[in-house]
C-alpha cells in the first residue's frame, strides 16, 4: 500500500505544480449552457442542480488534469442538494481519480469513538456492506477537526495505515475569526502551535519514504508569520493551504508554508480558478479553458518562490 503522502508528493513533483483546485460549485455561477440542459432534463429540481454540478466539475477536470496533481471538493456546496448532491460529491471523485487527480474531501468531519470510525471508514475506508467490506465515498484525504483529541483522530489514522489514504488536521485556518480561538495563548503556546505540537505526533507513524506524513496540516495563506513558526513544530507534515488569491493570500504569503526546498505543501485556489471565465468576461462555454490558464497561471506564480 502506498503511503498517501508518497503519493501526494510524487504527483507534484511530476507536474512541478503544489497546487489544488477547490471544486466550490455554486449554482448561480454555472453556465448558463449546463444549467439549461439539466433542467430541460430533469426540471428545476434537486437532482437537475447535481447534474449541471457533475457536468461543470467534469468540464474543469478535464481542462486541468494534466497540470494540477489534484481537487477538492468541499462538501457543503453538494449536500445542500440533499442526497442529489453527495451523488454528484462521489461521481465528481471517481472522475477525477479515472483522471489521474488525487481528491481531498473538504469535509472538517470528527467526532469520537464509533462515530468517528464511520467517518474515517466511509469516506476513506471500507464499510461493511451485508458482510462484504467496500469501499463508499473513498477520497484520497479528507480535512478533519482536532478540538475532540485523540479520541476523534485514531480511528482516522488507523483507516490511513490501511487503505494507504491521508488526512488534513485544521490547525491555523485563514478566516478573519480564527483568531478566535486560534491564536489565544496556552501556556507557553499559542493554541495552534500547541495543535500543531499534536498534529505532528499523531502523524508520526505515518512518514513515506518522502519524508512527509499522511497526515497532514491545514494552515492559512493569511497568516505568513505564524505559518513560519508552525513549519518548525510540523516539519514531516504537508501543509494543505488555503486563503490563496480570492481570499487575499499571494504567492509571498504562502512561502513559509514550504520548506526551504519547495516541498511540503500544496495551494489550493476555488474560484479564482473554476470561475475565472467571469472575472475575464468571457462567454459561459469558456468556463473551462478560462480555468486551464487561471490554474496555469497560478503554477507560474508559485514556481518563481523557488
Amino acid at each position: 500500500m502506498i503511503n498517501f503522502a508518497d503519493r501526494l508528493t510524487n504527483r507534484i513533483s511530476d507536474l512541478a505544480n503544489p497546487t489544488v483546485v477547490g471544486l466550490d460549485p455554486r449554482l448561480s455561477q454555472i453556465p448558463e449552457f449546463i444549467t439549461e440542459d439539466a433542467i430541460d432534463e430533469f426540471g428545476e429540481t434537486f437532482e437537475a442542480a447535481a447534474n449541471a454540478i457533475l457536468e461543470f466539475n467534469k468540464g474543469i477536470i478535464d481542462a486541468i488534469s494534466d497540470i494540477v496533481p489534484a481537487v477538492k471538493p468541499q462538501i457543503a456546496f453538494y449536500e445542500c442538494y440533499g442526497h442529489y448532491g453527495l451523488w454528484a460529491y462521489e461521481e465528481t471523485t471517481k472522475y477525477a481519480q479515472e483522471k489521474g487527480m488525487l481528491v481531498i474531501g473538504d469535509a472538517k468531519r470528527n467526532d469520537i469513538g464509533s462515530t468517528a470510525k464511520a467517518y474515517a471508514e466511509g469516506h476513506l475506508g471500507l464499510v461493511d456492506l451485508f458482510g462484504e467490506s467496500i469501499p463508499s465515498i473513498n477520497t484520497d484525504a479528507l480535512t478533519v477537526t482536532p478540538y475532540l483529541g485523540s479520541d476523534g483522530i485514531l480511528p482516522f489514522t488507523k483507516v490511513c495505515a490501511e487503505q494507504g489514504k491521508g488526512i488534513f488536521v485544521l490547525v491555523r485556518t485563514s478566516n478573519p475569526s480564527s483568531d478566535e480561538i486560534q491564536s489565544q495563548p496556552l501556556g507557553d503556546y499559542l493554541m495552534d502551535e500547541h495543535v500543531a505540537n499534536l498534529v505532528e505526533g499523531w502523524g508520526r507513524d505515518l512518514i513515506g519514504d518522502n519524508g512527509f506524513s499522511s497526515v497532514g496540516a491545514v494552515v492559512g495563506a493569511t497568516y505568513p508569520e505564524e505559518a513560519r513558526v508552525l513549519r518548525n513544530v510540523m516539519p514531516n507534515q504537508i501543509f494543505l493551504v488555503p486563503g490563496y488569491g480570492a481570499q487575499g493570500g499571494g504567492a509571498e504569503d504562502v512561502r513559509p508554508c514550504f520548506h526551504e526546498n519547495g516541498t511540503g505543501a500544496i495551494v489550493n485556489s476555488s474560484r479564482g480558478i473554476i470561475f475565472a471565465y467571469e472575472k475575464d468576461n468571457q462567454p459561459g462555454e469558456a468556463y473551462a479553458e478560462a480555468a486551464r490558464n487561471a490554474a496555469m497561471s497560478m503554477k507560474k506564480d508559485l514556481s518563481g518562490l523557488f
